[in-house]
């Protein structure tokens, strides 16, 4: 890898591709119904997992999908909403009510086919009756600034909507309802992603109220007795027995697919975990203790070696507030500033739908020479990393990675190189 930062580009370019919407479609093609062919989804690759759909079904069909604001891939026969992330807005109220009535009145031959990615939670905001926009806004940024995995996340917000928890699945009924999915979540539970609007799960109230406890999350008294009274519907009904999900991307299909391309280039790879989680500066230090290890001692691994692992970390907000970016840039801020003046360590961390954060940038590159070089910038890294504010810290200096909009989302992205 004569330049790292090209090489390193390149690889998470493969990881990108190898969630490919349309390949991964295709191998999860369902068969076609007597009756009509109704499609739903929601998340970041909303768009384009229907656009692939639809090259992929070779006959009629129908249907509404939501996907963040900005460039979306073009559909004739599905129809493409926009809504805010990570906080909801009306848009995201309107789109979450179009789904629902997308799925009234089907019949035991009708098929609906519910294309769902990570994001989705936050574009369908449903609040239960006698809620509206601003509560679930309010919700979402406090379980946003908690620190809680993006797993946890989801199960409070499954227990205050009227389509997350498979509720959505359940209005569809007695179509069939088979649910295509791309993972961003730890583990790939199913149920989990994008809070699982057609996908049920036995998770109960006492499991959102022990993250909201865990948590320190603070809610008004309103929604917590919203939650505490809320029941979620359970898998076993008979809404729900005709009713599959296929896991056809994931951060685990990704990183393999890494791996394999490296090694075809002779970098030996070491997949270290798909499923990593915790705060982001910590795991950034975790990551920076073992390329120290590989660079000093040659252990656990012999250098040169490419470390890849994926996940989800998370960033706690504290009262402080926070600056710009996201939990990629944290992380490798955290990572650089703990290899600071060590040669032949190269890292990028970067979020596969190719937004980290609350900016436009995927994540960021570094090397050994990142601190000393914001020094010289006039800037103190660490200062960056204590207000979160990590984006600003690698814009300074040129660092930044800028991919755009991919149109799949399998998490984050680490890949670490050892000469």
């Amino acid at each position: 890898m004569d330049d790292p930062r090209q090489g390193l580009a390149a690889l998470f370019a493969e990881a990108v591709s190898a969630a490919d919407p349309y390949q991964a479609i295709l191998r999860y093609l369902p068969e076609r119904p007597k009756g009509r062919t109704i499609v739903v989804g929601a998340g970041k690759a909303a768009s384009q997992m229907a656009s692939a759909f639809e090259r992929a079904w070779k006959a009629p069909l129908e249907g509404v999908v939501v996907a963040r604001h900005g460039p979306v891939a073009p559909c004739e026969s599905i129809t493409v909403m926009q809504a805010a992330h990570p906080v909801p807005d009306e848009a995201g109220i309107r789109s979450a009510e179009a789904l629902l009535r997308q799925v009234q009145g089907l019949t035991e031959e009708d098929l609906v086919v519910a294309l769902i990615s990570g994001g989705g939670s936050s574009l369908l905001p449903a609040p239960p009756l006698g809620f509206n926009l601003a509560d679930e806004a309010l919700l979402n940024r406090a379980l946003l600034a908690s620190g809680a995995p993006i797993s946890a996340i989801n199960v409070v917000r499954a227990h205050f909507s009227r389509i997350k928890a498979g509720r959505l699945a359940a209005a569809a009924y007695p179509a069939r309802v088979i649910s295509l999915i791309v993972s961003d979540i730890p583990g790939d539970q199913a149920s989990l992603v994008a809070s699982g609007p057609t996908v049920p799960d036995q998770m109960r109230a006492e499991d959102a109220l022990r993250v909201i406890r865990d948590y320190r999350i603070e809610l008004p008294e309103a929604i917590i007795t919203e939650i505490s009274n809320a029941h979620v519907p359970d898998p076993d009904t008979v809404q729900f027995k005709r009713t599959s999900s296929h896991i056809i991307a994931s951060a685990a299909v990704s990183l393999k697919a890494v791996a394999m391309a490296a090694q075809l280039q002779g970098i030996e790879t070491r997949i270290l975990s798909d499923a990593i989680e915790g705060e982001a500066k910590d795991i950034g230090l975790m990551h920076a203790a073992m390329a120290r290890e590989i660079a000093w001692h040659n252990q656990p691994f012999t250098k040169p070696v490419l470390l890849l692992s994926g996940g989800e970390t998370t960033v706690t907000i504290g009262p402080q507030g926070a600056g710009k970016g996201g939990r990629n840039t944290e992380f490798l801020l955290s990572f650089a500033l703990a290899i600071e003046g060590m040669k032949g360590i190269y890292a990028l961390a970067a979020d596969t739908d190719g937004i980290d954060g609350s900016e436009n940038n995927a994540g960021a590159f570094c090397d050994g020479t990142t601190a000393a070089r914001l020094r010289q910038s006039g800037a103190d890294g660490r200062e960056y990393l204590m207000r979160h504010d990590a984006y600003s810290a690698f814009e300074r200096i040129g660092d930044l990675f800028v991919p755009g909009p991919t149109g799949t989302n399998v998490n984050d992205f680490r890949a670490i190189l050892i000469r």
